[in-house]
């Protein structure tokens, strides 16, 4: 039960204020030409950050175990969204020419 606080912590302290940071374009200019886009990374960022409260919420609230395995399941589409969203941002920098 400690490790859920634990890794909900850790998740909340790191992926949420850079999730929030790309989304808002408030990055470094050093780091600029390194994450562009963006937006997109940010969403993604925050759909990995989302699956930490998905999974950790129903445990930490002792709920039943169909309620915890659709928890999972969700969090495992949201993560597989934000993969795709990684993916199509990646593939339209590479395509497109500077």
């Amino acid at each position: 039960m400690i490790w859920q606080w634990i890794g909900l912590a850790v998740f909340s302290f790191t992926l949420l204020p850079a999730s929030v940071a790309l989304l808002t374009g408030r990055v470094p200019q050093r780091l600029r030409p390194r994450l562009d886009p963006m937006r997109p990374r940010g969403l993604a960022l925050l759909a990995f950050y989302a699956a930490a409260p998905l999974n950790a919420v129903p445990r930490l609230a002792d709920a039943s175990p169909s309620i915890t395995l659709a928890a999972t399941g969700l969090a495992m589409a949201v993560v597989l969204a934000g993969c795709i969203v990684v993916i199509i941002a990646t593939e339209r920098t590479r395509v497109t020419p500077r």
